[in-house]
C-alpha cells in the first residue's frame, strides 16, 4: 500500500473519531452523562490529580483517609517505634494501590471511541487493510460504571493501604510493650533474687551451725529456683521481643523505654474495616451494573475505512438473550442488596469489638488500681518484717514467705498494667488511629 494511502487512511480516522466523539452531543437525547442515565461518557478528560480525586467525581472515602490523625504523641517512645517500623516496611499494599490509581485513569477514557487496524484477505487473494473506529451510543450505563468501579477499586486499595499500615504499627507497639513488660518482670525477679540469695545464705550459715535443719534450707532453694527460672525465662521473652521488633524496624531501638500516653481518638472516625466494606459495596453494585448492561441491548456505532469509507450502528448484546436472562437480572439486583447488607453486618461486628475492647479496658483499669494498692501494702508488710527480722522476733521463713508474696504480687500488677497500654493500642488500631493519613 502506497504511503499516500496510509496518510489518507489516518485523516478519515481522525476526522470520524472526531465526528463520533464530538459530534454525537448533538444529537437530541446525547448531549452528556449529567443529562441522561444511558449516556456514560466522561465529563471531563482530565487526568486525576491525586488519589482524593479519581475520574469525574471527588472520594469522599480517601479524603476521610487523608483527615485522620495519629493518637500517637510525637516524639514519644510509641510515635518512635512507630516511625521506625513503618520506615522498615515494603509496602505491598503501596503497589496496590497506585496500581488501582493507573487502572482508574485508564477507565476514565473509555468513553472515547476505540481505534484499531483490522487485516482479511479479498476474494482475488489480496491482503486488504484498514482502520475500524467503534463508539458507544447506547450501553445501559455500562461504561459510566466501569468509571465508577475502577474509582472504587481505588478507594478499597487506599483503604487496605490504611489498615496494613495500622496492622503494622499495633505489632511494632506489641512487639515492644512485650520487651517492656518482660523487663519489668525481669527487674522485679532479680530483685527478689538478690534477697533470696541471702536467706539462703543466712539458713546455710544456720544448717552448719546446727539452729536449723536442712528441710528449711530445700525450702528456701525451691523458691530460689522457681525465681531463677522466671527471670531467665523473662529475660528470654524480652529479648526475643525485641530482636523481632529490630527485624521489622529501619533503626534499631534497644534505647527507647517506657509506656507512652495515647490521646483520644478524634469522634466519628468509622473504623477501617467498615470503610473498606463501604468500598467494597461501590465495587460490587459497579459490577452488578456492569454485568446488569451485559444482558441488555447496546448501540454501537462503527466506521471502516480502507477501500472506501463504511459505517452504521450495531444493535446487541454482550451475553446474548436466552430463557435465564430473566433470573439474572433478578440475581444481580440481590447482589446490590447483599453488598448494603455486609456493610451493615461490618458496623455491627465493629461496635462489638470496639464495646469488647472498651469494657476489658474498664475492667483492666479497676484491676490495675486495686492491684497497686495490694502491692504497696504487701510491701509495706515486708519492709515490717524485715525489721522486725533484724530485731529478731521474726524468723527467716517467715520474712521468705512475704518475700515470695510482694515478687508475685508486684509481676502482676505490672502485667495488668501492661495490658492495659496493649488494649489501649488494639483500641487505636480499631479505629485505624495509629498513623497518619497524610503520612501513608
Amino acid at each position: 500500500m502506497a504511503v499516500g494511502q496510509y496518510i489518507r487512511q489516518g485523516l478519515i480516522a481522525g476526522a470520524t473519531a472526531l465526528a463520533l466523539s464530538g459530534c454525537m452531543s448533538g444529537l437530541p437525547g446525547l448531549s452528556g452523562a449529567g443529562n441522561t442515565p444511558e449516556v456514560t461518557r466522561a465529563a471531563s478528560s482530565a487526568a486525576p490529580q491525586s488519589f482524593a480525586q479519581t475520574g469525574d467525581n471527588q472520594s469522599t472515602t480517601i479524603a476521610v483517609l487523608l483527615d485522620r490523625h495519629s493518637v500517637l504523641q510525637s516524639g514519644s517512645a510509641y510515635a518512635r517505634v512507630a516511625q521506625s517500623v513503618l520506615a522498615g516496611g515494603a509496602r505491598p499494599a503501596e503497589a496496590e494501590l497506585q496500581s488501582a490509581h493507573l487502572r482508574a485513569n485508564a477507565a476514565d477514557k473509555n468513553w472515547l471511541p476505540r481505534l484499531g487496524p483490522t487485516v482479511s484477505l479479498s476474494d482475488m487473494g489480496d491482503l486488504v487493510t484498514s482502520l475500524l473506529i467503534e463508539q458507544v451510543v447506547y450501553d445501559n450505563g455500562r461504561k459510566k460504571a466501569e468509571r465508577a468501579f475502577a474509582r472504587a477499586d481505588v478507594e478499597v486499595a487506599a483503604v487496605t493501604l490504611s489498615i496494613d499500615t495500622n496492622d503494622r504499627v499495633y505489632t511494632g507497639l506489641d512487639l515492644y510493650l512485650r520487651a517492656q513488660e518482660a523487663r519489668e518482670k525481669a527487674s522485679v525477679s532479680s530483685h527478689a533474687l538478690g534477697e533470696m540469695r541471702e536467706f539462703d545464705r543466712i539458713m546455710t550459715a544456720r544448717v552448719r551451725g546446727g539452729i536449723s535443719d536442712m528441710s528449711e534450707q530445700n525450702i528456701i532453694r525451691a523458691k530460689l529456683a522457681e525465681l531463677q527460672s522466671n527471670h531467665d525465662a523473662e529475660v528470654l521473652d524480652a529479648r526475643t521481643a525485641m530482636a523481632e521488633l529490630d527485624a521489622m524496624s529501619a533503626t534499631p531501638l534497644q534505647d527507647v523505654t517506657g509506656i507512652s500516653q495515647i490521646a483520644e481518638p478524634a469522634a466519628g472516625n468509622l473504623p477501617l474495616t467498615v470503610l473498606r466494606s463501604v468500598a467494597e459495596k461501590d465495587r460490587d453494585v459497579a459490577q452488578a451494573t456492569i454485568d446488569r448492561a451485559g444482558l441488555l441491548p447496546n448501540v454501537g456505532a462503527q466506521v471502516s475505512t480502507g477501500q472506501g469509507t463504511r459505517g452504521g450502528l450495531i444493535v446487541g448484546s454482550d451475553a446474548g438473550f436466552g430463557f435465564g436472562t430473566g433470573a439474572s437480572l433478578k440475581a444481580i439486583d440481590a447482589a446490590r442488596e447483599a453488598a448494603s447488607r455486609r456493610v451493615a453486618q461490618e458496623q455491627e461486628d465493629a461496635n462489638r469489638r470496639m464495646a469488647a475492647l472498651e469494657q476489658k479496658l474498664a475492667a483492666l483499669t479497676s484491676r490495675a488500681a486495686a492491684s497497686a494498692d495490694v502491692a504497696g501494702q504487701a510491701r509495706a508488710n515486708t519492709e515490717l518484717f524485715q525489721r522486725q527480722f533484724n530485731a529478731g522476733t521474726r524468723t527467716v521463713m517467715d520474712v521468705v514467705g512475704v518475700v515470695e508474696t510482694l515478687a508475685r504480687l508486684e509481676r502482676d500488677h505490672v502485667t495488668l498494667r501492661y495490658q492495659i497500654a496493649k488494649t489501649q493500642v488494639e483500641i487505636a488500631r480499631e479505629r485505624g488511629a495509629l498513623a497518619n493519613g497524610s503520612d501513608i
